[in-house]
């Protein structure tokens, strides 16, 4: 540690596969707010570890078990990779999100793959990883971890949004941090879009020829988890389970489908925000005109939208950062968010073998 700053890298890769995001950070443990993210990258993911997340959902235990140590292995030689490619001096921890597989809280379940102990030993660097775990025996729902980040890093707003696999947002209520996942956002939109050949749908083009399908934006809107009080909190099973077979029963076309969702995740947005308030948006979704476009009329108020490094790369600054508070043993994981039994300091620490 020089000087009360502490230099730390963040791993994070979401449930949309774009690939995993490294960020070389600085902090001031003196001042939280006063980070700077040095150096940022994402590194794709080959057609074959795609194929293995999508399904790892599917695995058996033993194979979950190698998936972890393999994609531990993966983890290690791209964070050298990073490492190399920006001369990266400095190092007093890394933070790993690793990649979720299972998420079902409910009951007591949650698993994300990347194994500390071999990421530690192929980086020779203290690791601090598997964040989620301890929230869910503690039987909070082990999502969302951003808003501590949120509440620190960016106190100045009212509202921090992100629109990634899922939409979530975090904000103050009665002195206390409310937290929650609002509805699938890229999970769906890319799903369907792969169906025409391609990744993403740019800026929204193709959602924007669509039409609504009116019946379907009803069922949608109409799912139970959206009446349900936070904290809550959404994974990959409940979408396959409540929207692939909904949108699948009603509609083919792939135009009508991203329309009708975006028209759905922009009033489920706006069902969860405050007009007048000033929201900080970050993710991938911020690329998508068409859904900021909609964001944006239905909800009326100031949406500020950062620098690029920080759109794609808050979820692996804040895992940094949720590193950072449990090196010192502050609190990371909020009771008002999560529904957990306490605030407490979440993560597992590894150092390289032989140390």
């Amino acid at each position: 540690m020089i000087q009360n700053k502490v230099f730390a890298i963040g791993i994070m890769s979401g449930t949309s596969l774009d690939g995993i995001d490294f960020v070389y950070v600085r902090f001031d443990t003196n001042y939280y707010a006063n980070f700077e993210i040095l150096e940022a990258t994402t590194i794709s993911y080959s057609s074959e570890w795609k194929l293995k997340l999508q399904n790892a959902i599917s695995f058996s235990a033993d194979a979950l078990q190698q998936l972890d140590v393999d994609y531990g292995k993966l983890l290690g030689e791209k964070t050298n990779d990073f490492i190399r490619k920006f001369n990266i001096g400095t190092i007093n921890f890394i933070a790993s999100h690793g990649h979720t597989v299972l998420h079902q809280p409910d009951k007591g379940i949650t698993l994300q793959v990347g194994n500390g102990q071999v990421l530690a030993s192929m980086t020779n660097q203290k690791v601090i990883c598997d964040f989620r775990t301890q929230d869910v025996k503690l039987g909070g729902q082990g999502a969302p971890l951003v808003p501590i980040g949120d509440e620190l890093l960016f106190p100045e707003y009212d509202f921090c949004l992100n629109l990634g696999g899922f939409a979530n947002v975090s904000f103050k209520k009665g002195g206390k941090r409310i937290a929650y996942d609002i509805c699938p956002v890229n999970i769906v939109l890319n799903h369907y879009v792969k169906k025409i050949g391609l990744d993403f749908d740019d800026s929204g083009k193709i959602a924007s020829a669509g039409t609504i399908h009116t019946a379907l934006l009803v069922k949608l809107n109409e799912l139970d988890f959206y009446e349900k009080e936070p904290p809550k909190s959404l994974g990959l099973e409940w979408v396959q389970k409540h929207v692939f077979p909904l949108i699948d029963e009603l509609e083919t076309d792939v135009s009508v489908i991203l329309r009708t969702f975006v028209e759905h995740v922009a009033a489920q947005i706006s069902n969860s925000i405050k007009p007048g308030t000033n929201v900080l948006c970050t993710g991938g979704g911020t690329y998508h005109a068409f859904l900021m476009g909609r964001i944006q009329e239905l909800l009326k108020t100031e949406i500020t939208l950062p620098t690029t490094k920080l759109i794609d790369f808050k979820e692996a600054l804040i895992f940094a950062f949720l590193g950072l508070l449990r090196s010192k043993k502050e609190m990371n994981c909020l009771q008002s968010v999560t529904g957990a039994l306490k605030d407490h300091s979440s993560g597992v620490v590894f150092y390289p073998k032989g140390i």
